[in-house]
């Protein structure tokens, strides 16, 4: 740090300090250190002789020039820093100008073209206005004369024509009546037919009606619904030991209903009554399993289990409604789905069959 007459040089780990005689002139000083050696180069600002290369001082004098040197080299610093800020704004601002003024310059160009295009594009459509003003006078022009030339022919064909017109007029006149005639006898079109649109509403579960804002919602309670209704079907004794070993399949009623479907429909009846058993053992609440398996009870003649299987589903299917009389008169209580439907024809001759098979196989011995 060279301020004044202060002249401090840090080389760790050695700190040389000078306080000169007279000012000297900072810009211009220098300090070159290399191999164990400091060369300074201080020129003064005036030309006088010194007496003394370094004054004799006491500490207090030291203290205060060094403060002053350190006050100064602050203010070189903050200035420098200053200067350096101001002249870097200067650059951003002559920047931005050049920048706007190309950009301006650009505008102003493209401007020009356009205006440009369009005089021209202005200047040929007003030409071929004008083009086809004149061909449009000319083909007038034209057609007139044709008119005119037209007009002379057909007088001297008249006068030519003057005796035989006469009488050729009395038949056109007599033809143009029947003509008239013919055409007031003509019958106008017959009108068209009628016919029926039939128009059928499209089926809906929801008792509200169908917005389209409300479509996700709707489709997000069925999806709900269904998984609770599976849930449902699904949930059975989960506690049984015997029902471990099950695949996972083989643990949903409704699989195991399916399944049974197949066996009872390909005549495997005992098979039927297994699926349907087991499926009863994961969920007790599904009527069709018991009416299914009392069927196959039928068809074994176990007539008491069959029984007995008809009225646990005609238990579930309480209370008798139409929704479910279909299910009530496959479990064969014929009697409560007439009582819901009384004009089933159908139902009524199964009815009378089933009352009359029964009647006939009383004495039959029963099987368990």
């Amino acid at each position: 740090m060279s301020q004044g007459q202060g002249k401090i040089v840090h080389y760790p780990p050695y700190l040389f300090e000078a306080f000169l005689f007279a000012p000297v002139d900072d810009d211009r000083s220098t300090a070159k250190i290399g191999d164990g050696v400091a060369v300074f180069s201080l020129p003064k600002r005036t030309n006088k002789a010194w007496e003394h290369l370094m004054i004799t001082t006491s500490d207090k004098e030291k203290r205060e020039i060094r403060e002053r040197a350190l006050m100064k080299h602050q203010e070189k610093l903050s200035a420098k820093s200053t200067s350096k800020a101001m002249k870097r704004h200067a650059d951003k601002k002559y920047a931005l100008e050049t920048m706007m003024t190309l950009e301006k310059e650009k505008r102003e160009s493209i401007q020009k073209t356009k205006e440009a295009e369009r005089e021209r594009t202005t200047a040929e459509l007003a030409a071929w206005q004008l083009r086809e003003e004149e061909e449009a006078e000319e083909e007038d022009r034209l057609q007139l004369h044709g008119q005119r030339d037209g007009q002379n022919g057909q007088k001297a064909t008249k006068e030519k024509q003057g005796s035989r017109c006469s009488d050729g007029a009395q038949l056109d006149q007599r033809g143009d009546g029947e003509a008239k005639s013919g055409r007031k006898r003509e019958a106008p079109p017959p009108p068209r037919p009628g016919g029926n649109i039939r128009v059928t509403f499209t089926p809906r579960v929801f008792p509200t009606a169908l917005r389209e804002s409300r479509v996700a919602d709707e489709e997000e309670c069925y999806q709900q619904w269904l998984k609770k209704q599976a849930e449902s079907r699904r949930s059975g004794n989960a506690d049984v030991e015997e029902l471990e070993d099950l695949k996972e399949e083989e643990r949903n009623p409704d699989w195991l209903k399916d399944k049974g479907d197949k066996c009872f429909v390909s005549g495997d009846h005992q098979g039927a009554v297994n699926a349907y058993s087991l499926a009863i053992r994961l969920n007790r609440k599904i009527p069709a399993l018991y009416s299914n398996r009392a069927a196959c009870h039928l068809k074994l003649r176990n007539l008491h289990k069959a029984i007995e299987d008809s009225s646990q589903a005609l238990d579930l299917l309480t209370p008798p409604v139409a929704a479910n009389a279909a299910a009530r008169a496959r479990a064969h209580d014929y009697q409560a789905a007439l009582k819901t439907d009384p004009h089933n024809a159908a139902l009524q001759a199964d009815t009378q069959r089933v009352r009359d098979t029964m009647q006939g196989r009383a004495a039959e011995p029963r099987t368990q």
